[in-house]
């Protein structure tokens, strides 16, 4: 059965492999990127005519735009793949004074999820990108009351999308699949070229994974779990978000940042 997917960060690296390859197998996708040329070059290399949505996510004009927009084109869709990501910023500070990593990897994700939940069809799928990389939040930085480095800033963000899966999941029990995925490290994204400076390995180890997600049926009762690629297994995600206390002040913290956004 054919599914309608939203991808986010889809114009290049993991997203527009990911797009393409589910595509290919006769999916409805939804692309989303920030820069209308990178998004029609992009929706040429899906092919199909899919549908491209334009928003920064580091704004949240944007982002009530892009929910609003899907809302009027679709009655329901099945699976939220939270792709887009960032690490490295000429100036990782929003027009809100929140660090753009915490805006992009966490805040976004949680305002389009909750925005399109209304018209996520049931048992239908919430795939969240992680990272190997996660460290302990500092809810300081990330009310944007104290500045991180790049590497600080994305781990931090990359645990608290890894809790909110988690917290999401057990919100909406049978309703739908909620998991957290790391999709593999150092893969040949244009972050990591950047971030790093390596070319990295091979994108079709994080494309796969995130189809499995989004389809397959390993993850069907593997909601609210954390799933580490380089692993290829279901893993404890860093201690931190094992401790229900961080668990608690993280979410607390994103509410409280959303609620600032308006």
């Amino acid at each position: 059965m054919t599914k309608t997917i939203l991808i986010t960060g889809a114009t290049d690296g993991i997203g527009l492999l990911t797009a393409k390859k589910l595509a290919a197998e006769g999916h409805t996708v939804l692309l989303h990127g920030r820069s209308k040329t990178k998004l029609e070059n992009a929706a040429e290399e899906v092919g199909g005519n899919p549908e491209t949505y334009i928003a920064d996510l580091s704004k949240i004009a944007d982002l009530h735009t892009l929910a609003n927009d899907i809302h009027g084109n679709h009655a329901t869709i099945d699976v939220i793949i939270n792709n887009a990501g960032v690490l490295k910023l000429p100036n990782p500070t929003t027009a809100q004074g929140f660090d753009a990593r915490f805006m992009v990897n966490t805040f976004a994700p949680y305002i389009l999820t909750e925005a399109l939940l209304p018209i996520l069809s049931k048992g239908g799928r919430v795939v969240n990108l992680s990272s190997a990389a996660q460290a302990p939040v500092d809810l300081q930085a990330m009310l944007g009351q104290r500045q991180l480095d790049d590497m600080g800033a994305y781990a931090q963000s990359k645990l608290a999308i890894t809790i909110w899966s988690h917290e999401l999941a057990e919100e909406l029990g049978e309703k739908a699949v909620v998991v957290a995925v790391n999709p593999g490290s150092l893969l040949a994204s244009k972050m990591v070229k950047e971030g790093f400076g390596v070319a990295g390995s091979d994108l079709n180890i994080g494309a796969d994974i995130l189809i499995a997600a989004a389809l397959g049926d390993t993850f069907a009762n593997a909601s609210g779990q954390y799933f580490d690629n380089d692993s290829q297994s279901f893993a404890k995600p860093h201690s931190a978000a094992l401790d229900a206390n961080h668990r608690s002040q993280v979410m607390q913290g994103i509410k409280e940042a959303v609620a600032r956004l308006g």
